[in-house]
């Protein structure tokens, strides 16, 4: 029987729980209890204390926010953790245009190319801006062309060096935080990018959990973190859930099984 994987997409806050602590040890301990991955796609990550409360996982992180600090560098990002053998890890810089009127930084997507017990894929998570409409379509059409460069034909070479080929499947994982709703035009031009969403493939008709400003009583919760697949990976879905209850960061984790 071939070995399931399970990914975890969460946004992490920093290592910041609802009691505001921050706490990295925290956070990964709650990882491991609540999935214990084979690959974990997190984002808003401000340090590498998280990376080194895990350091059984291979990394590769992305910070779209790099800038002085008050202890040198202040950098936030995303970062992609896994079990399994790496190939090409490739950072993306998403657009970010003008925005006079509204507060925004800089955003990326980081993939990196994992070899599953499957087969190997690339896994590309990203953290879309929070404030602007206009940015996040900007940012879903930066990632449509990410994953139409994956399917470019490349000039293959085994030379030593930075021109060695390595493989860029066509199979892809791509999730993370979106910062928009189920209901949200933006989550079709998603899927119009040619990937199905893993909640709907499994739970047709049903609404998404709630990921975020579940344990906040201001504002209503909604689903704003969302696991991605490309077709061919949709019938090897087993499960996927929300922990409703863990109030480690101020957004749900996302727990998908592929096999």
């Amino acid at each position: 029987m071939m070995a399931m994987m399970r990914l975890l997409s969460w946004n992490v806050q920093s290592c910041r729980g609802m009691d505001g602590k921050v706490d990295a040890a925290r956070t990964a301990a709650e990882a491991r209890r609540l999935a214990d991955p084979d690959v974990a796609c997190l984002q808003e990550i401000d340090s590498d204390a998280l990376l080194h409360a895990l350091p059984e996982y291979q990394s590769a992180w992305a910070s779209g926010v790099d800038v002085p600090g008050e202890k040198g560098r202040f950098r936030f990002g995303n970062v992609i953790l896994t079990r399994y053998p790496v190939g090409r890890i490739l950072r993306h810089s998403l657009p970010w245009p003008a925005s006079p009127d509204t507060p925004s930084m800089p955003r990326v997507a980081v993939e990196a190319v994992v070899d599953a017990p499957f087969g190997a894929l690339r896994v590309i998570t990203t953290h879309l801006e929070y404030y602007s409409s206009g940015h996040r379509s900007l940012q879903i059409d930066s990632l449509r062309r990410i994953f139409e460069e994956g399917k470019a034909k490349r000039m293959a070479t085994s030379e030593a060096g930075p021109f060695r080929s390595f493989p860029r499947p066509a199979s892809a994982i791509l999730c993370g935080d979106f910062n928009l709703k189920p209901d949200d035009p933006l989550h079709d031009w998603i899927q119009q990018i040619g990937l199905v969403d893993a909640w709907q493939a499994l739970h047709p008709g049903e609404p998404h959990p709630p990921t975020f400003r579940v344990h906040e009583a201001k504002e209503a919760p909604y689903c704003c973190d969302f696991v991605f697949v490309t077709p061919d990976l949709a019938p090897r879905l087993r499960s996927i859930r929300v922990d409703g209850a863990t109030q480690v960061s101020d957004h749900q984790p996302v727990i998908v099984e592929l096999g």
